[in-house]
């Protein structure tokens, strides 16, 4: 995953920011973000506080590393069923 330039209450701030009407041209002028970011992050972070979104990153991340780890066992698995089919 890649590592954002900003921080969690960064981000927070910056959509508190248009929550109280600040136009997202402007905030992404402001913080030299495109507006997509922006609107990247409040579809994925909006309504959240910062314990919140500190969670869902923890979360995204384990499931990664779970994801990972399932198609290296799948990989497994499938060497072991191709080596044994080749010794019958």
């Amino acid at each position: 995953m890649k590592k954002s330039r900003f921080t969690d209450s960064q981000i927070m701030a910056i959509l508190k920011q248009h929550e109280a009407g600040v136009p997202v041209a402007e905030l992404s002028r402001e913080h030299n973000v495109s507006t997509a970011l922006i609107y990247q992050w409040r579809s994925k972070f909006g309504g959240m506080d910062a314990s919140m979104m500190k969670r869902l990153k923890e979360l995204e991340a384990e499931n990664a590393r779970l994801k990972k780890m399932y198609a290296e066992e799948r990989l497994k698995a499938e060497l072991r069923q191709e080596a044994l089919e080749g010794k019958l």
